[in-house]
């Protein structure tokens, strides 16, 4: 499947925008080393990621903390490759698989992650159970962020 992934850097009240190769990625780990290789003293750098129209999850690490995840479908992501860089332990919290071992659908993980950079828990709640496409949502968080044309340039 193909996917899409960005590094988005914050230095100076700016926001960089890189693609991203998530080929070596395996981990939680491995997507905190991503982020934090891409660092500006303690700014906050945020990965998004979206696969084959379907899904899209966003991951911030600022400085040493933990990363904080969002997913739009968790049952998607944990059908792709990407599940175990992206479904930890903090995002599975709460949820529960059903009778078939598999994980609902819908959205989890931090739901907060962006709300101190303009994107409030509603408004990713409600791109994450839109009907649109993941890259239209990823366009409109950018957009609040004040880092679209950015994000552009390597879409």
């Amino acid at each position: 499947m193909a996917y899409f992934a960005a590094v988005l850097v914050r230095t100076d009240e700016q926001w960089e925008a890189r693609e991203a190769d998530l080929d070596d990625v395996e981990d939680p780990v491995g997507m905190t080393a991503l982020a934090r290789a891409a660092a500006v003293d303690d700014e906050p750098v945020l990965v998004f990621v979206e696969q084959e129209d379907i899904w899209f999850a966003v991951v911030r690490v600022d400085g040493e903390e933990d990363p904080r995840i969002y997913v739009s479908d968790v049952a998607a992501v944990a059908r792709s490759a990407y599940a175990d860089a992206l479904l930890t332990a903090d995002v599975l919290d709460g949820l529960e698989e059903d009778e078939d071992a598999a994980l609902p659908p819908g959205p989890a993980g931090d739901e907060s992650v962006l709300a101190d950079l303009g994107v409030p828990a509603t408004l990713l709640a409600e791109l994450a159970g839109d009907a649109g496409l993941p890259a239209d949502a990823i366009a409109v968080i950018a957009e609040r962020l004040g880092c679209a044309d950015e994000l552009e340039t390597v879409r």
